[in-house]
């Protein structure tokens, strides 16, 4: 049984609480979160309305399901799970509403790592959970979906990294639609404790819809990300869902005294991606980074906000966003500093660029300063620019087809952008770029054409790091 979007109400929201069993403080936030929803635009900005594509959702047609059901993936990606079990680092699968199936290495569990079903989370571990949700509350008025994901969810993943403990492999979790043509609402959290540190890896999939299917199929996320003091955490998301699909997702950070908050994403996916990313540095010395990467085909639509919010003093801030846009797709990339009063000596910056390869594809950047306090640094670049003939000229004289001009251009454009990533990161972007190219399946696998580029991608990463020694050494 399912029921539409547009139809969802109190009743539904009641039976989700009783369904999860939730405790009361969490049952109060869902309804007040859903009382916000009902009442919002679908955007909330007048500036940002004339830019959004968010009318391409068709509420009428994304059905949620009104009970909890058990999948099993869709063949390509059960290869990919089975890969990741191979893999050193704890792994875990989700499948609609519910998890699948999870790996998670006995040293990992001893380490006091938990990595479980949200639900199951907030029965054995509430304490936790409840202590960081209450001193980080969200503003359910800020954004329509943002209350919906606060108030609707039916499932999520919790992970909980102790107190110092520093994990070597990345926690890999593998998010993928069900089959059933229903769109999930899921939330997220993530704590990394005082003086830890980690990187969690997310793939975002969904299987193309039957034929017949006038369903319109969509992953509706909340990911809150808590850093306590001195910890270091990254979050990679690789968003390679189907071409018909719709991804919602509203992104928080809440980063304490000199910890670091480090986004890294890759979208690729969906007709319509909006992600709204607020890295809010609480105590001083914290630090955010966001940097992301958008290549869009056919007629896909890429909506990005990324926010840099300092509370505290001597905070640091750093957004990078690289789109690339071919055929008639579109990115809009708004983002926006804030410095308040108190967050003095604060330092920040914000950069959206794109480049559009051919002429119906489009792009749009709207940055922006909000300064309360003197005594700090803030800054903000954007620019959309076509191909230059010239240069694709050039490189066709060289012996490449005007096509491999174009690729080349690309590359070059975003390889300053990935080299902030670690070398595997970076492997799999460009594998995701190059299966895009040619029209292949986005799901990451280690085939033939994976460990070229892995190959090719840990040669560079030794190479600069021996030309830096060497540099440093004859200085």
């Amino acid at each position: 049984m399912s029921l539409i979007l547009s139809s969802i109400n109190d009743s539904y929201i009641s039976n989700i609480i009783s369904e999860s069993k939730d405790p009361a403080w969490l049952s109060e936030m869902r309804r007040e979160a859903f009382s916000k929803y009902a009442a919002l635009p679908a955007e909330v900005s007048p500036l940002y309305s004339k830019y959004s594509d968010v009318n391409r959702m068709r509420e009428e047609r994304v059905s949620l399901p009104e009970t909890m059901a058990h999948f099993e993936p869709y063949e390509e990606l059960r290869g990919r799970f089975e890969e990741t079990e191979t893999e050193q680092g704890a792994s875990i699968l989700r499948i609609g509403s519910t998890i699948h199936s999870k790996f998670i290495p006995e040293r990992i569990s001893k380490d006091g790592i938990i990595i479980a079903d949200l639900q199951e989370a907030m029965t054995k571990h509430e304490s936790i959970i409840k202590d960081q949700l209450i001193s980080n509350r969200l503003n359910y008025g800020e954004d329509k979906f943002l209350a919906l994901e606060a108030s609707a969810f039916r499932s999520g993943i919790f992970v909980y990294i102790p107190k110092n403990v520093v994990v070597d492999e990345p926690i890999r979790i593998v998010n993928s639609l069900a089959s059933d043509a229903n769109s999930s609402i899921t939330r997220n959290i993530i704590i990394a404790d005082t003086g830890s540190k980690a990187t969690v890896v997310e793939e975002i999939y969904s299987p193309r819809p039957e034929l017949n299917s006038t369903n319109q199929q969509a992953y509706f996320e909340l990911m809150e990300c808590h850093v306590r003091p001195n910890a270091d955490l990254e979050l990679v998301t690789l968003q390679a869902m189907d071409k018909s699909a719709i991804n919602f997702s509203n992104r928080k950070a809440f980063v304490e005294r000199d910890s670091k908050m480090s986004w890294y994403l890759g979208m690729f996916g969906a007709e319509l991606s909006r992600y709204k990313i607020d890295s809010i540095m609480k105590g001083p010395g914290a630090s955010a980074e966001d940097v992301e990467i958008l290549f869009g085909i056919g007629s896909q639509s890429f909506d990005v906000t990324s926010n840099l919010i300092h509370h505290g003093t001597s905070s640091r801030g750093r957004v990078l966003v690289k789109s690339v846009m071919k055929d008639a797709s579109k990115s809009l990339f708004k983002g926006m500093i804030k410095i308040d009063k108190e967050a003095k000596a604060s330092e920040s910056y914000l950069a959206g660029h794109a480049i559009l390869l051919d002429k119906s594809a489009k792009s749009d950047a709207i940055p922006g300063l909000e300064i309360e306090t003197n005594e700090v640094k803030a800054t903000h670049s954007a620019s959309v620019a076509q191909l230059d003939e010239n240069e694709i000229f050039y490189l066709m004289s060289r012996g490449l087809s005007r096509e491999g001009a174009k690729r080349e251009i690309v590359n070059g454009f975003l390889e300053p952008l990935s080299r902030k990533m670690g070398p595997t990161i970076r492997a799999w972007v460009t594998y995701l770029i190059e299966n895009k190219w040619l029209g292949k399946s986005l799901v990451l696998k280690s085939d033939e054409a994976m460990e070229q580029i892995l190959e090719v991608e840990r040669s560079r990463y030794r190479e600069t790091e021996d030309i830096f020694e060497k540099h440093y050494k004859y200085r």
